[in-house]
């Protein structure tokens, strides 16, 4: 199981307005390097959708690749503070998408996806 750990970091917030809020965690050159895509893993064992890449869907302000953490059933301000993320499975590989729309309903698959991997019911 490969971790990482970093400070969460503000994005462009976009995850929160389309339904899947995201901790933004940037890799340190230091990090042993995790091939790109989305992934169910735990974040400060939280079960959590994670995506590893480069945003293809929707550039953003932070350039490069990016470690974006959906915390399942979460609510809250996680900015500035430290978070472990253990990478349990790979679900698929990062790809663009049409449109929000199309979007959103791969992530909701995501999620589902999470769940059945971490035995979390639904």
């Amino acid at each position: 199981m490969f971790e990482l750990t970093g400070i969460v970091v503000p994005g462009d917030r976009r995850g929160r307005t389309i339904g899947f809020p995201t901790a933004n965690i940037v890799p340190s050159p230091e990090d042993p390097p995790i091939a790109r895509g989305v992934y169910a893993a735990w974040a400060d064992d939280r079960p959590a959708a994670v995506n590893v890449g480069v945003r293809p869907t929707f550039q953003g302000a932070t350039p490069g690749l990016v470690v974006e953490v959906h915390v399942l059933d979460f609510s809250g301000d996680l900015y500035g503070r430290e978070m472990r993320v253990r990478f349990v499975e790979k679900l698929r590989e990062e790809r663009p998408f049409a449109s929000a729309d199309e979007l959103i309903e791969q992530l909701k698959g995501d999620v589902q996806a999470v769940r059945v991997v971490l035995k979390l019911g639904s």
